[in-house]
């Protein structure tokens, strides 16, 4: 698979990314490492380089199952990039009142890291991210935890997700390292990256963005059975269409095209293949052998529009 820079780190990633929220789902620690290792095998087998993980997924049983998989994998562990995210609190934690929330606190994110540390069973995290902005964010705090882990040795690059332009900038401001990716909801279904600036300056600034649920939560392909509750009021019946078109001209799949679409943009976008499917983890990489015309990509993002370009 190809690759490219991860910004302006001495980190580079593969086109598209893994994603390891469902690799735990059973809560039984044997399961969780057998679908762990499949996942972890077919993607290696496939080029995924990059590996994308939040201290949430699973409630840590993610990451746990990964890093049990990676120990059982002598070399595996310096051919990859690992990346990890906080910043998401549930409800109850530390004390039972305490409701859902977000923190950026400096003890808290070093807190945090540390515990990914542990549970991946590694001694740094190549990429480390703030995963949902925190209102009370004070970027100089945060550069405070960011220069702990660094200097410590158990974070080598950061980032964030779902951050706003301005929300990055601030950020960066306080930051003196750049900031190397940007992980928000990229597809045919959520187009607002492509007209509220990230995607503007991502290129810009040479930051990575990473699409997650890159497929409109399955909608795309063959169907959703495990979506977001925003999701749920995707129209997809005529980008469908579209998309079947399209991959039956390059004889593949709706999700290979849709994924493709995603690839074709400058900004150098790396969808995160969220499936814990083998045969799917694998069929993705079709995506990154398919160059689409303009004329095919201004066509699906008219589909996706249900409306005009101005």
């Amino acid at each position: 698979m190809q690759t490219l820079p991860l910004g302006r780190s001495d980190l580079s990633t593969s086109r598209l990314a893994y994603g390891c929220w469902r690799i735990a789902r059973t809560g039984d620690a044997s399961a969780d490492l057998q679908t762990a290792r499949a996942a972890l095998e077919a993607a290696l087998d496939a080029g995924y380089t990059l590996f994308d993980h939040a201290d949430i997924y699973c409630a840590g049983r993610a990451e746990e199952a990964f890093g049990r998989a990676i120990a059982e994998m002598p070399g595996v562990r310096e051919k990859i990039v690992i990346a990890s995210k906080c910043g998401i609190r549930p409800q109850g934690d530390p004390l039972p009142d305490a409701p859902y929330r977000y923190d950026f606190s400096r003890d808290y994110i070093v807190r945090q890291c540390e515990a990914s540390l542990r549970r991946l069973g590694i001694e740094r995290i190549d990429c480390y991210q703030l995963h949902r902005p925190d209102w009370l964010m004070d970027a100089h705090e945060v550069a405070d935890a960011f220069t702990q882990l660094h200097r410590a040795g158990k974070a080598r690059t950061f980032g964030v997700s779902n951050f706003s332009p301005s929300q990055l900038s601030l950020l960066q401001s306080a930051w003196p390292q750049p900031l190397v990716v940007n992980q928000v909801e990229i597809s045919l279904c959520q187009l607002s990256t492509f007209s509220d600036g990230t995607l503007d300056q991502c290129q810009e600034k040479h930051i990575v963005p990473l699409a997650w649920s890159p497929l409109g939560g399955g909608l795309l392909a063959d169907g959703a059975t495990d979506i977001l509750q925003h999701q749920r009021s995707y129209r997809v019946a005529e980008l469908i269409t579209a998309l079947d078109e399209i991959a039956h001209a390059h004889g593949t799949t709706r999700d290979v095209i849709a994924l493709a679409w995603l690839l074709r943009h400058p900004a150098g976008i790396v969808p995160i293949i969220g499936s814990a499917q083998p045969a799917r983890i694998r069929a993705s990489v079709k995506a990154t052998q398919i160059e689409l015309t303009r004329e095919q990509w201004y066509r699906l993002l008219t589909a996706a529009r249900a409306e005009p370009l101005p």
